[in-house]
């Protein structure tokens, strides 16, 4: 692991860069935190409820190795060894029973994660002679929804229209941090994606009635995917029918006018042979 970040100001090994500082005491001791370049900082990507590790390089803590664990903007101790003893009393007002520390190595352990474990935790390990440091960047993720696929009738065509498309909506609610695509075949059509925490989400699609193409809509985070297939025929179908019922009606009256038509005559020319 890179040594980078902190220094014991009693005298032991400096390493990092020159820029803001803040320090913490120790056992005694003090340790500044000097700013760390931002490519130090390891992302890591967790769905909600399942189980992270965040690990610490080191294999076997020497006795007076003090390791500690901090969470967030106020940078909080949630957990520390010292003198291979465990603390994590000021974790758990934050994680109830979710957090944990491994003895033999230092890294951290939350279980059954929530979306507000999202955060930066740091890892400072301070030994005899030289002092390391590691960031996490940690997001949780939600689970994601099926796509729905609708027909947005508004865009459906009038009886006067002779346009053969359909307007298509897939739409996924209470979404954050995701992306929503369409897909013909492995080409993609189109994308959107969002960052607000629980909003909807929709994103349209125009389809010939006829079209023969596979279409689906897929609903992405950095960690999963929900795909929704599209079935041309049973949605925009729909549209069509509604399209071509004033038609049909047309039709159907223009029918009935003329068999009128033809019985009226027939009835008439019965008539007259019979009078005559």
């Amino acid at each position: 692991m890179r040594s980078a970040g902190f220094t014991e100001l009693t005298g032991y090994m400096l390493r990092g860069s020159t820029a803001s500082i803040s320090c913490v005491f120790l056992q005694g001791r003090q340790y500044c935190l000097f700013g760390v370049d931002a490519d130090e900082v390891k992302s890591v990507s967790v769905m909600e409820g399942d189980s992270v590790t965040l690990y610490n390089d080191l294999t076997d803590i020497q006795r007076r190795d003090h390791i500690l664990w901090m969470f967030g903007a106020k940078e909080s101790r949630i957990a520390e060894i010292y003198k291979q003893s465990i603390d994590i009393e000021g974790g758990i007002e934050i994680f109830g029973d979710r957090l944990n520390l491994d003895s033999q190595s230092g890294s951290l352990i939350i279980t059954n994660i929530t979306i507000t474990d999202s955060g930066l935790y740091k890892l400072g390990i301070f030994g005899d002679r030289e002092t390391s440091y590691k960031r996490f960047n940690v997001t949780v993720y939600a689970h994601l929804p099926v796509p729905v696929i609708i027909r947005n009738s508004s865009n459906c065509p009038s009886s006067s229209e002779r346009s053969s498309k359909c307007v298509l909506l897939c739409s996924v609610m209470n979404v954050t941090h995701v992306s929503l695509s369409w897909y013909k075949g492995n080409s993609l059509l189109s994308s959107i994606s969002v960052s607000d925490l629980n909003i909807r989400l929709s994103l349209p699609l125009e389809v010939e009635y006829q079209d023969t193409n596979t279409y689906r809509c897929v609903i992405n985070n950095p960690i999963t995917n929900h795909t929704q297939h599209l079935d041309i025929t049973e949605i925009s179908g729909s549209c069509s029918e509604r399209r071509d019922f004033p038609v049909v009606i047309a039709v159907v009256m223009a029918i009935l006018i003329v068999t009128a038509v033809v019985l009226a005559v027939t009835l008439y020319l019965h008539r007259k042979k019979v009078y005559n």
